[in-house]
């Protein structure tokens, strides 16, 4: 029987590549996506199904798909598929980790230091022919060097935050829901929340998005920080309250933030959009064409993988194997 595969939006070519090799391809080469109607047809004679964050996999396309395998994620994240549903009918979920790591721990770096800098605030001035002259303290934003920046969520990710954070000399506290053994190895030092949101100069947050720590940074957290601190999220945007985080910002409770994830994406709420004080990209963390072309072929492979009888290099649920 012809294997057949469905990729539902646009990947980089050499993922494709390697499919056309597994059997007969269904390829939307498009970045806006399947409507709901057209994924249900899609789905309907497929094994394979190479995904993006983008895509709800939800119980409903998987009974549509009764010859359904493996459901191949572009991502390390997951919280767009229902992995126990597909765990309960067999389906294998596989991701794509380890590979954006450094990636994503250079960009979030990035928004911490373009907001502890205002960079974006200062080009905007700029730009908009505003600049007259030098002057003493204009844009003076907050040193990051000797300072201490807060990791919430030691994972992967978390670690290289670490890492860089040595090279400014800066002190590094972390929370995680299991403290690390190698924590003293690189020089950390275990918190708990309360204390991380209180002494970090910048909060950096690196969870997974689940029912735990879904809103996990609201009102309450962002109440302990101090005016001059500065917190940055690359990790997936309903772990932070926008709203509360909007008023903080705009009441100039905390000095500034730099996001690259939202709420409701591709949404950004308006609140959020009024402010200066906000460093804002729309979720590239982890997009360098060698990353995200690595990130795609990791993805395909699992897919092929699993159709080929093979276990998959990155199975969320390896229970079904």
């Amino acid at each position: 029987m012809t294997k057949k595969i469905l990729v539902t939006r646009h990947v980089y070519p050499e993922a494709i590549e390697l499919l056309q090799g597994c059997g007969e391809l269904e390829y939307h080469d498009s970045s806006s996506g399947l409507d709901r109607d057209t994924m249900l047809r899609a789905v309907a004679d497929k094994q394979a199904v190479v995904c993006q964050l983008t895509d709800p996999m939800d119980a409903e396309v998987m009974d549509a798909a009764p010859e359904l395998k493996v459901i191949a994620n572009v991502a390390v994240g997951f919280d767009n598929i229902d992995v126990a549903a597909a765990t309960e009918r067999g389906i294998v979920v596989s991701n794509t980790p380890g590979v954006l790591t450094d990636t994503t721990a250079d960009f979030a770096f990035t928004l911490l230091m373009a907001a502890a800098r205002r960079v974006t605030e200062a080009e905007r001035f700029l730009r908009d022919g505003r600049w007259q002259q030098w002057e003493i303290d204009m844009f003076s934003g907050q040193d990051i060097n000797h300072h201490t920046l807060g990791i919430y969520g030691l994972g992967r990710i978390g670690r290289c935050m670490a890492r860089r954070a040595t090279g400014f000399d800066m002190r590094v506290i972390y929370h995680d829901a299991v403290r690390a053994d190698y924590d003293e190895q690189l020089g950390l030092k275990f918190v708990d929340k309360e204390t991380l949101f209180r002494e970090s100069d910048f909060v950096s947050i690196h969870v997974p998005l689940n029912d735990e720590t879904r809103h996990c940074v609201g009102a309450p957290e962002l109440a302990l920080m101090k005016p001059t601190a500065i917190l940055i999220n690359t990790s997936r945007g309903p772990v932070v309250d926008e709203l509360a985080l909007a008023q903080a910002l705009a009441e100039k409770r905390i000095a500034g933030a730099g996001l690259d994830v939202y709420e409701n994406e591709p949404t950004v709420s308006p609140e959020l959009l009024a402010l200066d004080n906000l460093v804002m990209a729309p979720h590239i963390a982890s997009a360098s064409v060698k990353t995200r072309t690595r990130m795609c072929v990791m993805a395909a492979e699992n897919a092929a993988a699993v159709i080929n009888g093979e276990r998959p290099p990155n199975p969320v649920n390896p229970e079904v194997l």
